[in-house]
């Protein structure tokens, strides 16, 4: 059983949405406002936050901005707002994925399945840590290393870490990020793709000019290689 926070603040879907979801098998827990959505994210430590981001007192992706500075709970966005600008904008404010109104709760019970698998807490073998030189990349707790110091990533930040560890060496192309990481099957958005290496790289103590472990491959993408290694 997952326990999932709703914040909704449309009475006629929160209301269905959540006799639909408990009969599904989840714990689920309702919000009408952003700031009670808040409140009861972080007292109450949910598995999962369902988002909507017209709410009365917030914009949700401001909510959503709040929400990733203090915690790294699962995230869906339920959105009206289906054009590519805007779904990117909320993914690149930390959503783990998107659900378009109108849904059905079924659909939702699906998203909400995937995204958990992806977490610590989903079904299944942990994958082991990885390690790329004085980099190690943990799945399972969510954690990254950088010769032994903790190093603060946000969620999209340890997603993209993540998805280059996995394949040191290999040149990853930003069709590639988009699709696995930011679960956008389309191309468009790569400057989405460029901000987050840009962060990364700087958290990791390195520069674009000076790389150590994010290596460029200009027009083709990038590659994660331990210092000292030859591409």
């Amino acid at each position: 059983m997952a326990r999932l926070l709703l914040i909704e603040d449309d009475l006629t879907i929160r209301t269905p949405l959540i006799r639909a979801l408990r009969e599904r098998g989840h714990a689920v827990a309702a919000a009408s406002t952003a700031m009670a959505g808040l409140r009861d994210a972080l007292d109450d430590r949910p598995d999962l936050v369902v988002l909507d981001l017209g709410l009365p007192d917030l914009d949700g992706r401001e909510l959503l901005r709040m929400l990733r500075a203090v915690s790294a709970v699962p995230v869906i966005v339920a959105t009206a707002r289906d054009d590519e600008t805007e779904i990117v904008r909320v993914l690149d404010v930390g959503a783990d994925d998107y659900v378009v109104k109108p849904f059905t709760a079924a659909q939702l019970d699906a998203r909400v399945r995937a995204v958990l698998r992806r977490g610590p807490s989903g079904a299944g073998a942990p994958d082991p840590p990885l390690v790329v030189g004085g980099l190690r990349v943990n799945p399972r707790s969510r954690q990254v290393t950088l010769d032994d110091a903790p190093v603060e990533l946000t969620p999209r930040e340890f997603d993209l870490l993540h998805h280059l560890a996995a394949r040191p060496g290999q040149v990853v192309t930003k069709r590639e990020l988009l699709t696995e990481v930011w679960q956008i099957p389309y191309g468009g958005a790569d400057k989405t793709v460029d901000v987050h290496l840009s962060w990364l790289r700087r958290k990791l103590g390195e520069t674009a000019q000076e790389p150590r472990y994010l290596h460029t491959v200009r027009g083709v993408g990038v590659r994660l290689d331990p210092p000292g290694a030859t591409g």
